[in-house]
């Protein structure tokens, strides 16, 4: 499995670097080494592209990333069917605790499941933030070249809307946590 997820992050890489954005203050993902934990400095941070579409437990309910400016934002891809995405859980709620005082949203986004799933997983297993439904990856779009296929990721997006860290796979709340109290204490 891990050569099989070795492949597909060069494969994602390649893409990214062969790839030319028409916006160049957009954030584009480039993983030095392979790294799959990035962080960035405010100088060296770009702006993500639009992240919005239905909520997974409220059909018809529009979540935006831009209704959450000003706060730092920890979005988190997932999917039913993904087992590191069920043991993350329990981490992001720990997260969401941790950090309940402070200017910080979770925000999720549901990669490749049908709605009912979607809806299930929510429910079971007691997800208190938003999630976006992204069967067909469009919003994934809006990530600009981080390898949807080897979720859970993590974003961590500034009070600015940029992006400042990247957590490819699986993450314990104390990874990721130092990281969003940096940023959440940035002017």
């Amino acid at each position: 499995m891990i050569p099989r997820l070795g492949s597909l992050l060069a494969a994602a890489l390649l893409l990214a670097a062969c790839s030319a954005g028409a916006d160049p203050g957009a954030y584009q993902f480039v993983s030095p080494d392979g790294k799959t934990r990035l962080t960035y400095e405010p100088a060296e941070r770009h702006r993500i592209g639009e992240v919005a579409g239905e909520s997974v437990a409220e059909p018809g309910k529009r979540l935006d990333l831009a209704d959450y400016a000003g706060n730092v934002v920890v979005l988190n891809i997932w999917a039913s069917w993904c087992p590191p995405c069920r043991v993350e859980t329990y981490e992001l709620r720990k997260l969401a605790d941790s950090t309940a005082g402070l200017p910080v949203r979770l925000l999720g986004i549901d990669v490749r499941d049908g709605r009912d799933s979607a809806a299930d997983f929510v429910r079971n297993f007691q997800i208190g933030y938003p999630s976006i439904a992204d069967p067909g990856q469009r919003v994934g779009l809006a990530l600009r070249g981080i390898p949807l296929a080897a979720i859970p990721i993590t974003v961590v997006v500034d009070r600015q809307q940029r992006v400042a860290a990247v957590y490819i796979g699986q993450v314990l709340a104390s990874d990721v946590l130092p990281e969003i109290q940096r940023v959440a204490a940035e002017p």
